[in-house]
């Protein structure tokens, strides 16, 4: 790995995300027939926590796949903007705007280079679940956010808990031993493999994956160093998918520890505001 570069990584995971989007639109994970039927596909922990404050605001999404999680804060009354660096799913999701006939804006640019293709600030900056993962640069990430931010206003974010993705995710795992670091480490991790979260068994043409572990504290001091002041830090026991062999669904979109349940955080969430 050692040479390449991390527009070359961006690359690859690129291709990999323009090959699931329509399979990801397909999927019972994601029940874009629900969300078209009037649902929504946020989670009980953003919409109990940032969902009293969206009606009538402007919302930045950022990394927002194929747009779903963005049209739904649509949908509660946000003004919406959503970035992905992939074009194949923002095209879908401006489709899905427009059947649904939700107003929503979506530009096609990583991260790093949406100063080049965004100008202005919002009440709201969004992400979540599965997102940080696939950037190197955590300050450069919150002095993003915190940019793209009225003053006032809300950075929020919910993902899962960094010390549950150090544990070994194999299939034929069946006792917790850790595999990853809790810490960023010098090189991305290589991953290499067909299907995901929502369709383990997917053939996929580009199988390979390159992500970065980001350690909490990390997180919460990137954040502080870009100006924002945290008004929580909440741990959450449980996630909203399973992304291990460990877990099972105790309830919709609420997956725990098969053994060892309340043991160890699986979800974290993070409010700040930019004063």
């Amino acid at each position: 790995m050692h040479g390449q570069s991390d527009a070359e990584y961006f690359d690859t995971n690129r291709r990999r995300w323009d090959e699931l989007v329509p399979i990801h639109l397909q999927s019972p994970h994601y029940d874009v027939d629900a969300f078209r039927a009037g649902k929504t596909s946020l989670c009980r922990v953003e919409r109990e926590e940032l969902g009293p404050d969206v009606p009538g605001k402007s919302l930045l999404h950022l990394q927002c796949h194929f747009g779903l999680d963005t049209l739904s804060w649509a949908r509660m009354g946000a003004v919406v903007t959503g970035a992905d660096f992939s074009a194949k799913a923002i095209e879908t999701a401006a489709a899905l705007a427009g059947e649904t006939r939700l107003n929503a804006r979506f530009l096609v640019t990583d991260i790093y280079s949406l100063p080049e293709k965004l100008d202005e600030q919002f009440d709201i900056v969004y992400t979540s679940y599965g997102a940080l993962c696939w950037l190197p640069d955590v300050p450069r990430w919150a002095a993003l956010a915190s940019r793209y931010l009225k003053p006032g206003g809300t950075f929020y974010m919910v993902d899962f808990h960094p010390f549950a993705c150090i544990f070994d995710d194999a299939a034929n795992v069946n006792a917790l031993g850790i595999r990853y670091s809790y810490f960023t480490p010098d090189d991305p991790i290589r991953t290499e493999e067909n299907g995901s979260y929502a369709d383990r068994d997917a053939p996929l043409v580009n199988r390979v994956t390159y992500s970065w572990s980001h350690g909490l504290g990390e997180i919460v001091s990137a954040l502080i160093a870009a100006g924002l002041r945290i008004e929580f830090l909440h741990e959450f026991p449980f996630a909203v998918e399973k992304f291990s062999e460990f877990l099972e669904e105790v309830a919709p979109r609420e997956f725990r520890l098969k053994e060892h349940e309340e043991s160890m955080p699986l979800l974290y969430s993070v409010r700040a505001r930019k004063d």
